[in-house]
């Protein structure tokens, strides 16, 4: 008998924008305006936003690496995300982003489906810190 485990986990963040959804997307697709609200830190961060293209993010010992499924602009992203904490996976996930009109603004809404290996990462730390970087999002198009 061996002590690996999987947790399931399924969580929704919605926000809103004081930002058109061509904003709040372009910020999203563009490499160098989401490495500031995204991946500040990384200095190996990559992105090719398209069906087909990869992000990774490196820091801590941790490696995220995604891709991306289904782009549709200013309405929908679709990408799948490894996670690697000291280069064991720990972490894989479907993330889906829909951007609707709301007034002058954008409702962001984000849904993640989590497969949490090993007790590694917990999905309340996964909620928490997406939380965080789409408030870093907020702060970026604010800024536009």
């Amino acid at each position: 008998m061996t002590d690996h485990s999987v947790k399931h986990s399924t969580f929704t963040l919605e926000r809103s924008y004081a930002a058109s959804a061509a904003a709040v997307f372009a910020a999203w697709s563009d490499r160098d305006t989401k490495a500031k609200w995204f991946a500040a830190e990384d200095g190996h961060y990559s992105l090719d936003f398209r069906v087909g293209g990869t992000e990774a993010v490196h820091g801590g010992g941790l490696v995220a690496k995604s891709e991306y499924h289904d782009i549709v602009p200013n309405e929908r992203i679709v990408y799948t995300t490894a996670l690697f904490i000291d280069e064991v996976l720990s972490t894989v996930s479907l993330t889906t982003v829909r951007f609707t009109h709301d007034g002058d603004g954008t409702l962001l809404m984000l849904t993640e489906q989590g497969t949490f290996l090993d007790d590694r990462e917990q999905p309340e730390w996964r909620e928490q810190g997406t939380a965080d970087w789409l408030e870093a999002l907020g702060g970026q198009v604010a800024q536009r």
